[in-house]
């Protein structure tokens, strides 16, 4: 497959949010396209795969900690298109996104995945993640 890693821009919106409601989210562009301005004003720009259109994307995040000497970076969602899985696509915009955090500095980068999503499970674990730890949350809405 002959795709290339770049970083996305507002013509990218409809892609993305097609991306995003197939991980299941209800998104619509309009809020896609805010929250993308805004990763893009912190100079956290998402990461897409493209082979003449998107079909990947990847977003990241950077946070300093009083634990750790150096900044921990997350990926805070990885999809590829379904059509196109198992190319290794979700490899290359996880080295991307490594490249990336190594340079801002960080020691380690870390992934949540939801419990129901076997496959990206395996997918982290062969890329060499560990499971180290549970995470919990509670909403802070409604």
């Amino acid at each position: 497959m002959n795709a290339r890693i770049r970083e996305a821009g507002t013509d990218d919106i409809p892609a993305l949010a097609a991306l995003i409601r197939a991980l299941g989210y209800e998104v619509d562009e309009a809020g896609v396209g805010a929250r993308l301005d805004e990763l893009i004003a912190e100079g956290r720009r998402p990461l897409v795969a493209e082979d003449g259109r998107v079909i990947g994307c990847l977003t990241w995040s950077l946070t300093r900690v009083l634990h750790r000497p150096r900044p921990v970076g997350r990926i805070t969602m990885l999809v590829v298109e379904e059509g196109v899985r198992g190319r290794g696509l979700g490899r290359l915009l996880v080295e991307a996104a490594e490249h990336r955090l190594r340079r801002e500095g960080c020691g380690l980068v870390e992934v949540t995945s939801n419990l129901r999503r076997t496959d990206a499970h395996g997918f982290y674990e062969r890329l060499g993640f560990e499971r180290t730890s549970y995470r919990f949350y509670r909403s802070l809405t409604g």
